[in-house]
């Protein structure tokens, strides 16, 4: 994957937006207003996702490639390292996971829109 590819992708998710809040070499995606994924504009060897506590702690345990978020909540959060062995089809069911737990705790009414937005 390259990061026109993520860049893509990301965007093809419903309701996400693309900003650059910590400064323009660092790319964030949005959903409802919170972070689901940010890479480096500059370098992307690697992106970050969101992940549930027990799901993050499995997939570091399992790939060398995937690493406690850098620059985040540890509990929360993975790096996933690109290139390094991860298929395309692996990264977008991260990046997935990560989109839709962050859906999941938006207020009812954002989902419902996100849902009629998605059909």
């Amino acid at each position: 994957m390259n990061i026109e590819d993520y860049r893509d992708f990301c965007l093809s998710l419903p309701g996400t937006t693309e900003e650059t809040p910590f400064g323009p070499d660092t790319l964030v995606f949005k959903v409802g207003g919170k972070i689901f994924a940010l890479t480096s504009l500059q370098t992307f060897e690697s992106f970050n996702v969101k992940c549930e506590p027990e799901r993050a702690v499995e997939l570091r345990e399992r790939y060398d490639y995937v690493r406690p978020g850098f620059h985040m909540n540890k509990k929360h959060w993975n790096t996933v390292l690109v290139g390094t062995g991860a298929t395309d089809a692996q990264l977008r069911e991260w990046l997935t996971e990560s989109y839709q737990l962050i859906v999941a705790a938006l207020p009812k009414a954002v989902r419902a829109e996100l849902q009629e937005a998605a059909e």
